[in-house]
């Protein structure tokens, strides 16, 4: 059997993620080997909203379409919304932790007081952190786990909010000081979710990758988040979250069934002024992009249409995107 080429960033949270994906396609039978590939996003230091969308996965897939790996494995959130001709996610697997975790010097949210200075390079946490009215001071910033950390250590920030799921993976979850709840803070659509991705015409490999890797409940949770990005036609410059459950109900005549709750929010405006909108919808699992543009435009009604422009200079654009 030939060795299967994985193609993955250089950092330590995305040979992490893809030591995972590799990990378990070893267990199962199938050679692997992990190729690193430099994005312009791991080489650039300013701001994504200059970089351009997809800036985290381009080179993993030219590298791909080229034949020069097998597999990409990327952070589902770094993915544009638009699937490229002939390349396929294959397979989603089971989810990291969704929420956002807070990194201080042994205080939890609710503790920080007023001009307490956060650091993020998120929109959406800017935004849902100023929109809790502590009068906390939220500074944009760019690094991996260790730059943004370190700002906490040193006494440069008081806290940072970084994804738990990168801090699983990278056995670092102990230095999370709280584990921020949805109720209060929604993650990025596909937050804790990768994606393996490989040629749509590699047939067999597909039905590997599905076999051995998918979720199927993550894949339609997923494409409901995502479909609230795709519907608002939003980028990571622009503050949304959204998080889909898969919960239990009953069917009218009275049998459990399945069905994916989607909740969302969206930032208005100048970020510091911590104007958000929330909308909410229940629907079938086979209907996850319909109840994603669903809550998409039920934003949208709610006041979305006074979302900044893309490219627009200003405040709401100071924030720098980063997966880590």
């Amino acid at each position: 059997m030939s060795v299967l080429k994985i193609g993955t960033r250089p950092s330590k949270l995305a040979v992490a993620q893809s030591t995972t994906i590799a990990d378990r396609l070893i267990a199962a039978g199938q050679p692997c080997e992990l190729v690193t590939i430099s994005t312009s996003g791991d080489r650039s230091m300013a701001p994504v909203t200059q970089l351009g969308v997809g800036v985290f996965v381009s080179a993993l897939r030219d590298a791909l379409t080229a034949g020069e790996i097998d597999v990409a494995v990327h952070s589902f959130k770094d993915l544009p919304t638009a699937q490229p001709a002939g390349l396929r996610i294959a397979a989603v697997p089971q989810r990291e932790d969704v929420r956002d975790a807070l990194v201080t010097n042994g205080r939890v949210l609710g503790e920080l007081g007023r001009g307490a200075r956060i650091g993020t390079g998120s929109p959406r946490r800017g935004v849902q952190l100023y929109a809790l009215g502590q009068g906390l001071e939220v500074l944009p910033i760019r690094g991996n786990v260790d730059t943004r950390i370190g700002k906490v250590r040193s006494g440069e920030l008081d806290a940072v909010v970084v994804a738990a799921a990168g801090l699983r993976r990278l056995g670092r979850i102990g230095e999370a000081d709280e584990l921020i709840d949805p109720l209060q803070m929604l993650p990025a659509p596909a937050q804790g979710a990768l994606a393996v991705e490989c040629r749509e015409g590699d047939t067999e490999l597909v039905a590997t990758l599905q076999a051995v890797l998918d979720d199927p409940g993550v894949r339609v949770a997923v494409a409901a988040e995502r479909a609230v990005l795709a519907t608002l036609e939003a980028g990571c410059h622009v503050p949304v979250g959204a998080l889909a459950d898969v919960v239990s109900d009953l069917d009218d005549d009275g049998r459990a069934v399945d069905r994916l709750s989607l909740r969302g929010v969206l930032g208005l405006g100048d970020i510091a002024e911590g104007a958000v909108v929330r909308a909410s919808a229940t629907g079938e699992m086979d209907d996850a992009e319909k109840l994603g543009a669903a809550v998409a435009h039920e934003l949208l009604d709610l006041g979305a249409e006074d979302l900044p422009p893309a490219g627009l200079e200003g405040p709401a654009n100071r924030w720098i995107g980063s997966t880590e």
